[in-house]
């Protein structure tokens, strides 16, 4: 029986699809939610639905029962993120599960980064997770290419791409490859105790993704890399709170850092094909 965690959130429902394409049974596939509601479209396709709460143990317990493999995709909840994993991995444990994938992030640097709140409780999830004695697999994520639409902005093709950047690079993958390599991990066999790069094989800069942007839709789309509180103060001004605008100003940095451009990747292995390129991806989303 294979336990996927955040089942709702698109992370969770790619890797669920990608397992029934690969005909696991339903009825082998249970899906933890703490709202039953938000998971009819699940239910009504035959996953077993698990009702647990990261803060509560005792529903994580319940949750985890009769459960071999366990997908935990990380918490959205930055404050509590690093207890919460604990709490599953702990839950894991004490029910026997032989083996749990962790989402985590591949980053040149987890100690030493512009963006330590999301490096650190990675780092401290798979140190945690590690001296567990469960067999783990940690899937170091690149970031999604699904999040470059946000970053560059709703009308990026009237006002181009305003993001602090600068000329680093990002091995962008897109949310639903990622899924689909945590599906083949968990239903194929050798993957214990390793930690695999879901990098893509090529990185691109901000100005890369503005040209491509101008390939696809035919418009001029220029690039501007401002400085950090330049970009905060804009996003401010027009209202976005101000954590949530430095928030995102961390990512800028920590790609103009090089912080992403790992030049590492595992997913063409684990995927047995190269995955979708980025400008392809941008095609879909720009193409229309």
């Amino acid at each position: 029986m294979i336990l996927v965690t955040g089942a709702t959130g698109h992370f969770g429902q790619h890797t669920i699809n990608t397992l029934l394409a690969k005909g696991i049974a339903a009825n082998e596939i249970a899906a933890l939610v703490r709202d039953e509601n938000k998971a009819a479209d699940l239910k009504d396709k035959g996953i077993q639905i698990r009702v647990g709460d990261y803060h509560n143990t005792s529903s994580l317990s319940a949750a985890l029962q009769g459960i071999e493999k366990l997908l935990l995709v990380s918490s959205s909840d930055l404050n509590e993120r690093l207890t919460q994993h604990q709490n599953v991995i702990n839950a894991a444990k004490e029910n026997g599960v032989k083996h749990i994938l962790y989402t985590s992030i591949d980053i040149e640097n987890f100690r030493d980064s512009a963006i330590p709140l999301v490096s650190q409780i990675h780092s401290d999830t798979a140190d945690y997770l590690r001296a567990s004695g469960v067999a783990y697999t940690l899937l170091d994520n690149t970031l999604y290419a699904d999040l470059v639409p946000m970053f560059a902005g709703q009308n990026v093709l009237e006002t181009g791409i305003f993001f602090p950047a600068g000329e680093g690079k990002t091995p962008f993958v897109a949310r639903s490859e990622m899924a689909e390599a945590a599906a083949v991990v968990l239903t194929t066999s050798g993957h214990e105790n390793q930690e695999y790069a879901i990098t893509a094989d090529t990185a691109y800069s901000f100005g890369d993704i503005a040209g491509f942007i101008s390939s696809i839709t035919g418009k001029d789309v220029n690039y501007y890399s401002p400085a950090k509180d330049e970009y905060i103060a804009q996003l401010v001004k027009v209202g976005v709170p101000e954590g949530d605008a430095a928030f995102f100003a961390g990512f800028g940095e920590a790609i103009k850092e090089g912080q992403f451009d790992t030049n590492r990747s595992d997913l063409a292995k684990i995927l047995g094909r190269k995955p979708l390129g980025l400008e392809e991806f941008l095609k879909s989303i720009y193409g229309a």
